[in-house]
């Protein structure tokens, strides 16, 4: 088989690292890729918006499956295209994924489905907003209602940082007409613990857990940020807490997006936190998390493709989906100034000599090629990836290999994993 990954992040390496272990594909394109996923797929120069010259790749190198692995395109229709010129293809249809492209859409479905979530109010207009926040007591939680990069929630502590919040969103448009609608929502106080899932329609399969470390610097202060590491399992996340989430919020969401004629095919990623009042939704997304996606497969023991295909022929219940019994961890090693401003083409040195262990995968995220040599080419340039026992032996093989790979300005958290929760 001839497979397609639109995408060019890390969490896409990761996708295309899986992919090539399965024994049902011939040929790997990603597009547009990046250089590290250059060594394990053909690489493809054609942007993920640009969805009529996809069409046209995929039918002209007569691809026999398509995998989509970000949020803009999805939200944007890519499915309903590919679909419509009878290509196979891997996510949720334009109508499935508002559920990450909206918050309100999200919020409001919850509501009538009865789905546990943080309280909130829904605003189009600044001042009846501004009012709102002033009337609430703080901390309280912000979200701009489109897609932002992952850093269109703002948890402010006080007041004025409300105010704040709805200045960069809804007047400075920082994130353009993501911004044009808020979310403003009670802060839920607990542990987070993010859940994947396998969906095709009517059945849910989660994955294996995961908790991300958003913000910039150690112990979850400065900015937020597309993320700063990740490990799996959860320390927390428990069976019992898996079958609440069954009955209370998986099968639930699945069950209401199909009700709404919103049949949903693909990864369904639930942000959960656990509150004193039991499992409660943060966010949904419509696809992979990224870099949930680089501590999750490597622990997935079945095809990937295989699951894919179930997910697409609606046949999820028919497969039995394994995981490796371990943990993993992930290091991103970002440029110096992200998520602000930071210098792209420092020459990254150490790689081969950090792969040396069979327990490291290194996913390429923000990297070019330049005079043969791999060079930073954006914000998050690498996940430092490490398989082990449990989550501590990981932890402590991965910063073995971060120490390894260098670059100017080279920026990283030391305490990912290091959480109890």
């Amino acid at each position: 088989m001839k497979v397609l990954v639109v995408g060019g992040g890390g969490r896409e390496h990761a996708i295309v690292w899986k992919l090539k272990q399965s024994p049902k594909i011939d040929k790997i394109y990603c597009a547009p890729g990046n250089a590290g996923i250059s060594k394990d797929a053909e690489c493809v120069h054609i942007g993920a918006m640009e969805m009529e010259k996809l069409i046209a790749f995929a039918k002209e190198q007569k691809i026999d499956f398509t995998i989509i692995g970000m949020d803009d395109p999805l939200v944007a229709g890519i499915v309903d295209a590919f679909e419509a010129e009878g290509l196979k293809v891997f996510g949720p249809r334009k109508n499935a994924a508002v559920i990450e492209g909206s918050k309100a859409f999200s919020k409001e479905l919850m509501k009538k489905y009865g789905i546990p979530t943080a309280k909130y109010e829904i605003f189009d207009d600044y001042d009846k907003a501004k009012a709102y926040v002033l009337s609430q007591p703080a901390p309280i939680v912000v979200k701009a209602d489109g897609l932002a990069l992952g850093k269109g929630v703002l948890i402010c502590q006080s007041h004025d940082e409300a105010v704040a919040a709805l200045d960069e969103i809804m007047v400075d448009k920082k994130f353009g007409k993501s911004g044009n609608k808020v979310v403003i929502e009670e802060c839920l106080s607990g542990p987070e613990v993010s859940v994947l899932s396998f969906c095709d329609g009517k059945t849910v399969v989660p994955m294996v857990s995961a908790q991300d470390h958003k913000r910039a610097y150690d112990n979850d202060e400065g900015l937020n940020t597309g993320g700063m590491g990740t490990f799996s399992p959860s320390r927390i996340y428990t069976k019992e807490l898996n079958d609440e989430c069954m009955k209370t919020i998986f099968q639930p969401t699945v069950d209401a997006m199909a009700e709404e004629g919103r049949t949903f095919v693909g990864i369904l990623y639930f942000g959960l936190m656990l509150t004193k009042d039991g499992m409660k939704v943060i966010e949904y997304n419509a696809r992979f998390g990224d870099p949930e996606t680089q501590v999750i497969l490597p622990r997935l023991k079945t095809d990937l493709l295989d699951i894919m295909e179930h997910c697409v022929d609606g046949t999820l219940d028919k497969i039995n989906i394994e995981w490796d019994d371990n943990a993993c961890v992930c290091v991103v090693l970002a440029s110096g100034g992200y998520p602000v401003e930071y210098k792209k083409g420092y020459e990254i040195t150490g790689l081969e000599e950090a792969e040396k262990d069979k327990n490291i995968v290194i996913f390429h995220a923000g990297t070019a090629i330049k005079d043969g040599k791999f060079v930073t080419n954006g914000g998050r340039i690498l996940g430092i990836t490490a398989l082990g026992k449990d989550i501590d032996d990981a932890r402590e093989t991965a910063y073995a290999a971060v120490d390894k790979v260098n670059f100017e300005k080279k920026h990283f958290r030391h305490d990912i994993g290091i959480k109890k929760y």
